[in-house]
């Protein structure tokens, strides 16, 4: 059923699904996922000589992450499901810029998408290519925002949603996935034991996963963020990206982005340097980095306050660290208290709300400035992956403790 008439056709250019751990190539019909052959990522790939688009099209269209549709996987203009997903600003931040000693710093403010996070467009893609191909119930496992988002497309598709969260999860986020009408199903430990239910249920009852690198599609939504990025800058990378790094989905995706823009020749070769950051209680990306090693180690007993980054065995670790090092990026971790004052600071200076967990890379961003390493005249990128209200709570605690904000 068509969910908003946006378009006619997607004139999608995806060809086929393939596994990066095994090769194993699949027609784009597949709905048992991650890879049945090895359990691998799957990914889909595109016929790039069929792309027929100039890039004043793009740029014309605009009001939601659809307006890049030849480079996404639906391929049906009726099973569309969106809510104008995407399409969020790019804000310029100068005071923060002088502080940072750059020329730009520019925040993706991606907390300004319908659930207030960047998961939408990751959701929008997913429940659009499941509601393709006739699924009526999905199911995955969250830290919170994306299990939130889930459960708002999957009611706008009129699918049943099952989350997996564990009791640590935002009490914004569980009210919200039954505000929708999902089945919320409380787990006690951490993701990782959030993660293990999800897959005991699922494997019961067959449901349609929408879960991180199982689903193929995304990684593709949020791919736009790319799109956008490079749209905005007038077809140019900016210099640097920091990333708030937990499963990795974006960095991916927006590593994706650039390489499929380069090949069809509207970029140059010399692409942003991504950055991965991550807190001090849960690292293993950046400890990879740090290692020049070509996978994570899990980490042990995650601990942090940004939740949507404490992720302690990432399993696209590999083409996260490809993706670092071939653009020329690193990884930075920071500590909750310098998060935290990042969004404290990222507000009162220039504005924009932010979560704790996207805060973690404008910390980031700040550690690495302090390091040298940006350029004083270099533009810098921090993705900021949902509005502050996410973790409202942990910033109102932390303005009362230093008496900042309050009238006596």
């Amino acid at each position: 059923m068509s969910i908003t008439g946006e378009f006619e056709s997607t004139d999608s250019c995806v060809s086929h699904i393939t596994c990066r751990g095994c090769g194993t190539t699949y027609d784009l019909s597949l709905t048992d996922y991650p890879c049945p052959d090895c359990g691998g990522i799957l990914d889909p790939r595109y016929d790039l000589d069929a792309f027929d688009v100039a890039p004043e099209t793009w740029a014309s269209r605009g009001g939601s992450m659809w307006a890049y549709r030849e480079l996404l996987p639906l391929r049906d203009a009726d099973a569309l499901v969106s809510m104008r997903e995407g399409d969020t600003p790019l804000l310029s931040c100068p005071s923060l810029a002088d502080d940072l000693g750059v020329g730009r710093l520019l925040v993706k403010d991606e907390g300004q998408n319908p659930t207030n996070t960047f998961k939408d467009r990751g959701q929008a893609a997913a429940i659009s290519c499941a509601n393709e191909r006739g699924v009526d119930t999905v199911a995955l496992p969250s830290a919170g925002n994306a299990g939130q988002s889930a459960s708002a497309y999957a009611a706008r598709a009129g699918m049943d949603c099952h989350v997996f969260l564990n009791h640590q999860a935002g009490a914004v986020k569980k009210d919200l996935v039954a505000a929708h009408g999902a089945d919320l199903h409380l787990v006690d430990g951490k993701i990782g034991d959030a993660g293990a239910a999800f897959t005991e249920a699922r494997a019961e009852h067959g449901w349609h996963s929408v879960a991180t690198f199982q689903t193929p599609f995304r990684h593709e939504g949020k791919k736009t963020m790319g799109f956008e990025l490079f749209d905005a800058l007038d077809w140019r990378v900016p210099d640097h990206v920091v990333y708030p790094t937990g499963g990795g989905v974006g960095l991916i995706g927006i590593w994706k982005a650039y390489r499929q823009l380069r090949e069809v020749g509207w970029l140059g070769p010399d692409p942003p340097r991504l950055h991965v950051a991550q807190t001090t209680g849960a690292a293993p990306v950046v400890e990879a980095i740090r290692a020049g090693a070509e996978a994570h180690e899990p980490w042990p007993d995650p601990d942090s306050v940004a939740r949507g980054v404490e992720i302690p065995d990432p399993g696209a670790s590999p083409w996260m660290l490809s993706a670092v090092r071939e653009s020329g990026g690193t990884g930075v971790a920071v500590s909750d208290e310098a998060a935290v004052e990042a969004s404290l600071r990222l507000a009162r200076s220039d504005g924009p709300e932010a979560s704790v967990t996207a805060a973690v890379a404008l910390a980031g961003a700040v550690d690495l400035a302090d390091r040298g390493v940006f350029g004083p005249d270099d533009d810098v990128v921090v993705i900021n992956t949902g509005a502050g209200c996410k973790t409202h709570a942990a910033l109102g605690e932390a303005v009362e403790a230093d008496g900042a904000g309050f009238d006596a």
